[in-house]
């Protein structure tokens, strides 16, 4: 199955059956034949499928539009499985992807850990040693945004990077569980972007002369816009291995250029997500909807030569193969982008 959380629009991008730009509650639904960008396809509906709005606690996640509460409220997904059995002709409740604008899956989630330095050659462009155990961070739900949200750039920042990652989505309580049973607690899987802001990292080649970073990655990775996610979250039984999957990013310059970054696959992790699952539930409580985000393949920016940076105007794409393609217009902390490029035009159609 594939979650996915969206909002009905009109072909002209207006609040359904409204005609004017009308805020329209989000909801809930099951995507079907997304194409190679995840993104397109049909959307059924989560509360149209028979007896799954019995429970009052998946009835109210479903009027939240909160997929944390529903993966909560539906363990192992007993009632959405069984609605599907139930609905042997969902094509009539199905709606076309033109009419469906797709928003972040979890907007909200209750806990987002992240893992640095865990794949190789990230690790070696560096020039560090592989580490013997995971390096976490955190992001908070301020950082979430979907497919086509702006990225803003803030003014303390003038060294932007991506970060293409595969994030689990935890689906039951996970509190000391060793990684042969790490699996069972998974409800699925995203795809994020990392967003960085390299100089309040310290990272050395985007730190100037006579400055120093933060000393920690709070600023430079948990700022508001800073974790896209999307398009949807893919079930464990419809993507049950992970251990080789491609994970991709590119960047569309304001001049309209596009450069690929990163182009690696999650073999090269150094901890996979069973140890890393174990290895944060020792001490973290992982609740359903909570992110593990695993890492970066190498290639982004700040370890170029030059070093290549997001300004406003460019476009940040992510894309990991199975669940699909994220693309983050780039604007400045007031909102505005250079007239004619990319990010001005997905600004435009997004409306």
């Amino acid at each position: 199955m594939r979650f996915v959380r969206y909002r009905e629009v009109d072909p002209s991008g207006n609040a359904a059956g409204t005609g004017l730009d009308l805020p329209v509650r989000p909801r809930l639904g099951l995507q079907y034949d997304p194409g190679p960008d995840g993104r397109g396809g049909r959307v059924l509906p989560l509360d149209a499928l028979p007896g799954v709005t019995d429970d009052a606690d998946r009835a109210r996640a479903l009027d939240d539009a909160d997929l944390a509460a529903f993966l909560a409220a539906d363990p192992q997904l007993e009632a959405t499985r069984a609605g599907l059995e139930r609905l042997p002709d969902p094509g009539p409740l199905q709606l076309p992807a033109a009419s469906v604008r797709l928003l972040a899956p979890l907007h909200r989630p209750g806990k987002i850990v992240c893992v640095g330095h865990n794949y190789r050659e990230h690790v070696e462009e560096q020039g560090l040693p592989v580490p013997d155990r995971p390096t976490l961070f955190a992001k908070w739900a301020n950082a979430v945004v979907g497919h086509a949200e702006p990225v803003v750039r803030p003014d303390a920042t003038e060294a932007l990077d991506l970060e293409a990652e595969l994030a689990v989505v935890i689906g039951t309580r996970t509190q000391r569980v060793p990684e042969m049973l790490a699996l069972a607690h998974v409800a699925g899987w995203t795809a994020v972007n990392d967003v960085s802001a390299r100089d309040l990292q310290g990272s050395k080649p985007a730190v100037k002369p006579g400055a120093h970073g933060d000393g920690q990655w709070v600023r430079a990775k948990a700022s508001d816009t800073f974790m896209p996610m999307g398009p949807a979250v893919v079930t464990i039984d419809e993507l049950p291995d992970v251990s080789d999957v491609g994970i991709r990013s590119w960047r569309a310059a304001a001049d309209g250029t596009v450069t690929t970054m990163q182009d690696g696959t999650t073999r090269t992790m150094i901890f996979g997500v069973p140890q890393l699952i174990a290895f944060i539930s020792a001490v973290i409580t992982l609740e359903p909807g909570d992110l593990v985000v695993t890492g970066t393949p190498s290639g982004v920016g700040v370890f170029r030569v030059p070093p290549v940076y997001l300004e406003p105007g460019d476009v940040a794409s992510v894309e990991v193969a199975g669940i699909g393609r994220i693309d983050n217009p780039v604007v400045a902390y007031d909102g505005s982008v250079p007239l004619g490029s990319p990010a001005a035009a997905i600004l435009a159609e997004r409306g």
